[in-house]
């Protein structure tokens, strides 16, 4: 008899419980697609989940028990965190275990450690799941587009974000009513820092990114910029001047170093992710033999995000046998191959950007600002001027030709010393992605 593979599963909340019940569910589909069983044999986990069966399986509330079982051969981290998941895959891989995460924070800060550790002990780590959830986006880098030089990747990888602005395009509702509709539906945590600022869209970009391009795991060095200060209005322009405002990571290789930042961006109403809406993921990557293609799918949830981890379990069930040497590396690139291309500084992005500001109603207004933006070397496509009652602030919206964003801070610090502009200049940045 073929002997199984033993899997140890350490997590079992919403995404433990999903990779639980696919494995029962599909096991013996799952069995003839590795060549033998997957068995669960071990769980860590504080407290049991009515969503998953787990009756007959080995159950311990010091997760690092499941490292030290000798009988476990794939080790599944679903915790979360970055400080006890660290010490417990590293803590697996020093006792020979392979790993399976869907943790991208971890991976993203501390991935170039982890893999550093699993290379010189001969086993593997898979986190397919630990970006977009259940679409495959990663193998697909790794290996499906593999012949290709990954010329850029735009995607909405947090599903909280899109909810968000959806719900503020097509309702016209404020950014704060509708956070507070995606935490009482589960979308977004009681502190929402995490996804409404773009922090998580960060991790998932960094690891996005080494895979496409070779770098190592940069995560401090992403630019990063959430959506809390959007308003309706900014929204309401966008789709006036025939642009969709998008929370985006973007990675792009310029030729002189690799572009990486998650920001609000306008793109155009004809590119596919600008109708990718609710809570649904979608990566769009240009490959230069490829072209344009887009991933999409859901971002989250029990069995999406299982999904993946079934899969990279299948994965590291088949290569149990394999040397090591000859399985696709962690980030696809051979570690003594790695690309020394520098992360460029936000300063140095060069796009069209959307600019909305409040002035006071009195002539040469408009005059000033034009000239400051002309003495920076800065033209405008297109702009509106609002009409509004009595006294109040005049909205300007326009939108600007490609300028260097270093420049175009320059020109708006200098506009925002005006008498007559109020309030804080918003300035949105515009990628006239292809397809």
């Amino acid at each position: 008899m073929v002997k199984p593979v033993k899997v140890g599963i350490v997590g079992l909340g919403t995404v433990g419980s999903g990779t639980v019940n696919v494995l029962q569910r599909n096991s013996a589909e799952i069995a003839s697609r590795v060549g033998r069983p997957i068995e669960i044999s071990h769980i860590g986990a504080r407290r049991e989940n009515p969503n998953c069966n787990i009756e007959g399986i080995k159950v311990s509330r010091d997760i690092f028990a499941v490292a030290a079982d000798p009988e476990v051969d794939i080790l599944v981290e679903l915790i979360g965190g970055t400080t006890v998941a660290r010490d417990l895959i590293l803590q697996a891989i020093s006792n020979g275990k392979h790993i399976v995460t869907a943790n991208k924070a971890l991976i993203a800060e501390h991935g170039n450690e982890i893999f550093t550790a699993a290379h010189a002990k001969g086993v593997d780590v898979a986190f397919e799941a630990s970006v977009a959830g259940g679409i495959p986006i990663l193998k697909s880098l790794g290996e499906g587009l593999a012949a290709n030089h990954i010329k850029w990747i735009a995607g909405i990888i947090n599903g909280t974000g899109n909810f968000i602005l959806t719900e503020m395009r097509e309702k016209g509702r404020a950014f704060a009513d509708v956070l507070a509709e995606a935490q009482a539906l589960g979308y977004a945590e009681a502190d929402p820092t995490f996804d409404v600022e773009g922090i998580d869209a960060a991790h998932k970009l960094t690891i996005l990114a080494s895979i496409a391009y070779g770098i190592p795991l940069q995560f401090s060095k992403v630019y990063t910029e959430g959506i809390s200060n959007l308003t309706t209005e900014d929204v309401e322009a966008a789709e006036q001047f025939g642009y969709r405002i998008k929370h985006l990571g973007i990675a792009k290789d310029t030729g002189n170093g690799i572009e990486l930042r998650v920001h609000p961006t306008m793109i155009p109403h004809s590119v596919l992710l600008a109708s990718v809406n609710g809570v649904m993921n979608a990566i769009m990557v240009d490959g230069d033999a490829v072209g344009p293609t887009l991933f999409y799918g859901a971002g989250a949830g029990a069995e999406p995000t299982a999904s993946s981890v079934v899969a990279d379990i299948i994965e590291l069930g088949r290569a149990l046998t394999a040397d090591h040497d000859e399985r696709v590396p962690y980030l696809g690139f051979h570690a003594d191959a790695m690309n020394p291309a520098p992360v460029l500084p936000i300063d140095d992005v060069v796009c069209p950007f959307y600019i909305r500001l409040h002035v006071q109603d009195k002539p040469g207004v408009l005059a000033d600002i034009t000239r400051i933006l002309s003495d920076n070397s800065i033209s405008i496509e297109a702009m509106q001027q609002k009409d509004v009652d009595g006294d109040a602030p005049v909205p300007i919206l326009m939108m600007t030709h490609s300028v260097r964003e270093a420049d175009l801070n320059a020109a708006l610090k200098k506009i925002a010393a005006l008498d007559t502009v109020l309030d804080e200049i918003v300035r949105i940045r515009v990628e006239l992605l292809t397809a």
